[in-house]
């Protein structure tokens, strides 16, 4: 399999949502010096909380009926943009359904505080988003918005096969739920990034085959 470049060029995709000289890219790394990674790098098994490595994400919204993240995706990448500028961190592969999304970070070499990120990014985004959303009594008595679920899913990338396996399971993610016929034709995925440098081929898993790698 091939690098993932340092140069990526910014996702989602020209004609995707709003374009700005001044964004930060959702495919490229905020910070320079943040290090491309590779299919075939070696990585020895580590806990959670490891400064420097790579973690794949589920985030939900509270609502699961809710199309938030889609109605509103100029917004995802505005908290996005700014957390990143403040707190820098590499996306490697990214995907936003309507209600929820996945994504595969590597931190800085001295860095774990991904927990903080998530945080300034939910906030980030639900600022953004007119208050009409349902409350439970907990959520109002604390003032806080029901945007999202509290808590979510975070995973340690063991190794290459590991890293491989998640860039597939988040590109497929789409077809997955049914929400497109191939993984391309899905606007909100970095996908697109990855067809566009190559490493990628614009049939990629139109037959369905790309579930195979993840299944179960």
């Amino acid at each position: 399999m091939a690098t993932v470049p340092r140069d990526a060029a910014p996702w989602p995709p020209p004609g995707r949502g709003r374009q700005g000289k001044d964004l930060v890219g959702w495919g490229e790394p905020a910070n320079p010096n943040t290090q491309a990674i590779s299919y075939h790098f070696a990585m020895r098994y580590r806990r959670a909380n490891v400064a420097g490595a790579t973690y794949f994400f589920t985030v939900n919204l509270a609502e699961r009926q809710s199309s938030l993240l889609v109605e509103h995706i100029d917004a995802l990448r505005e908290a996005l943009r700014r957390v990143r500028h403040a707190h820098p961190f590499r996306i490697e592969a990214m995907v936003v359904l309507p209600n929820h999304l996945h994504a595969l970070w590597t931190l800085p070499a001295d860095d774990a505080d991904f927990a903080t990120r998530w945080m300034l990014i939910k906030a980030g985004f639900a600022r953004q988003i007119r208050p009409t959303e349902s409350r439970s009594p907990s959520r109002a008595a604390k003032g806080e918005r029901g945007i999202w679920q509290r808590r979510y899913w975070e995973h340690l990338i063991r190794d290459q096969d590991d890293l491989a396996r998640h860039v597939d399971y988040i590109h497929f993610n789409p077809v997955k739920h049914g929400l497109a016929m191939r993984a391309v034709e899905w606007p909100y995925s970095s996908i697109h990034r990855y067809i566009r440098l190559g490493l990628l081929s614009a049939e990629w898993a139109s037959d369905g085959s790309g579930e195979g790698r993840f299944a179960g």
